[in-house]
């Protein structure tokens, strides 16, 4: 169970945060003063610390300095009363995680927390690399054996050690997060801390600032200084997940902090240093983007100093016996399932899948399979309905052909579907965004103008929902049939 320790002197407050943060959830160990704190930080190590400003004994920004020396990857947020703020951004410069107001609010409380120990699973958790098929793991693992798996353990070995840039490229939910964390958990950096940001979670507006952070002011909303994750990251390491989703004036401003370690923070005029080893990841082609001018080549050189490429599920089909027996091991303990065998049979059901959404997607169909389970043996029946019906409904919206929704529906309804509404809007809008790309023979400015959309919104959906642009149009599902 993750550990939160609140260092504050105020009972009202520690009453609240028990109240707000209960078991079997989260632990909330308390401490009323700077010394107590550290001694808590040492005898239960937490996963995250909340740590006051004013304290009895000494000042939160002292007890910060002596916590940073004892364990630099625990994520710290600050409680600060008003008047005290430039002291909670100061300690953000020397990397603590976020700094909260007081009186403290429940939601914006909740979600810094939940960020926060999130970042602390990722710099804790080990992502350990095709571990012996023996051992059961209880961790994240990259799981493997396969020739192209090889490959990609033989890269994170060799530029783990090494202080420059990769680039993880590979579909949505083939685990380029995992190798993210697996060079930094091996490099010369895994004391200090790991941050992950995914760019295309965060609204174009917004990026930028959470990046390189803004002054007071810069724009409407910024109602007080704000510290970015390259200030708070210095001296450790920095993953951009979704790169290709970059808008142009940040990936000027991210090629320059590369290059030179220096930026600005929005509407500010001072330089600040800084000393991150960034890795990225996408899933998309930065060679298309940089030839169609979405993406800055230079950026695309800086970025790809080392390029790990990580396979899809479908062309590692020989793996699929090693990571179904690695998660039906790790969901037995997580629902308290006891799954003793996968039978041939269910296992054939399972590589006949196309899987478009890798390891994201086996996970997801094996845990719904165990859930309906009864009895040690994962049978067939279990599994919910993969692609085998569905894929060719699917492959016939390509050009809207063929395709009819109310057979679609009711095939949906007889394999009892729990998502039928969403189901049905992805269809429609596949065949809709497939049949306008068919009519602009691919152009994607011409697209979204017909359809009335951001050409950003297009490209997320275009990658969504599987749909393949080169000389024609298709889905994922037909191309791979």
């Amino acid at each position: 169970m993750p550990i939160l320790l609140l260092v504050d002197d105020e009972a009202s407050i520690q009453h609240a945060f028990r109240r707000v943060f209960r078991q079997p959830d989260l632990e909330v160990v308390t401490a009323s003063d700077g010394a107590e704190g550290l001694a808590l930080l040492k005898a239960r190590r937490p996963d995250v610390v909340l740590l006051d400003i004013n304290l009895p004994d000494r000042s939160g920004m002292a007890v910060y300095v002596e916590l940073r020396k004892s364990d630099a990857r625990v994520p710290v947020i600050f409680i600060t009363g008003h008047g005290t703020t430039d002291q909670a951004i100061e300690a953000m410069k020397l990397g603590a995680f976020d700094f909260l107001l007081k009186p403290l609010e429940i939601g914006p409380l909740r979600e810094v927390v939940g960020k926060a120990l999130e970042i602390s699973r990722l710099m804790s958790e080990p992502a350990l690399v095709d571990p012996p098929a023996t051992k059961e793991v209880h961790g994240d693992v990259l799981i493997g054996r396969c020739h192209a798996m090889q490959e990609v353990y033989k890269a994170i070995g060799r530029v783990a050690p090494q202080n420059v840039t990769v680039l993880i490229l590979g579909e949505s939910g083939t685990g380029k997060e995992l190798v993210a964390r697996a060079i930094y958990q091996h490099s010369r950096r895994a004391l200090a801390p790991f941050l992950a940001i995914n760019c295309a979670a965060i609204p174009e507006t917004l990026l930028e600032s959470e990046l390189f952070g803004h002054e007071k002011g810069a724009f409407t909303g910024a109602e007080r200084k704000r510290i970015g994750k390259f200030e708070q990251c210095h001296g450790g390491t920095l993953f951009l997940d979704e790169t290709g989703d970059m808008a142009p004036l940040t990936q000027t401003k991210l090629l320059r902090a590369l290059q030179e370690q220096r930026f600005e923070r929005v509407g500010g005029n001072e330089t600040i240093q800084t000393d991150v080893r960034l890795i990225a990841a996408t899933n998309r082609d930065l060679d298309e983007l940089v030839a169609d001018g979405t993406f800055r080549s230079d950026l695309f050189y800086r970025l790809s100093t080392f390029t790990i490429h990580l396979p899809p599920l479908r062309e590692r089909l020989d793996d699929l016996p090693l990571l179904v027996d690695h998660f039906v091991k790790r969901f037995n303990r997580e629902l308290g399932k006891e799954i003793q065998r996968v039978p041939p049979e269910t296992m054939e059901a399972l590589k006949k899948h196309s899987w478009p959404g890798n390891l994201r997607e086996l996970q997801s169909v094996l845990k719904q399979a165990l859930l309906r389970a009864t009895g040690p043996i994962l049978i067939p029946d279990f599994l919910p309905a993969l692609n085998q019906s569905t894929d060719r409904l699917r492959a016939n919206a390509v050009d809207g052909e063929g395709f009819d929704l109310s057979r679609f529906i009711e095939q949906r309804l007889a394999e009892g579907s729990e998502d039928l509404h969403a189901e049905v809007l992805e269809q429609v809008e596949r065949m809709l965004l497939t049949q306008v790309l068919h009519q602009t023979t691919g152009n994607q400015v011409q697209a979204s103008r017909i359809l009335g959309i951001t050409r950003g919104s297009l490209r997320t959906k275009i990658r969504t929902l599987g749909i393949n642009i080169e000389k024609s149009v298709w889905t994922d599902e037909e191309h791979s049939s």
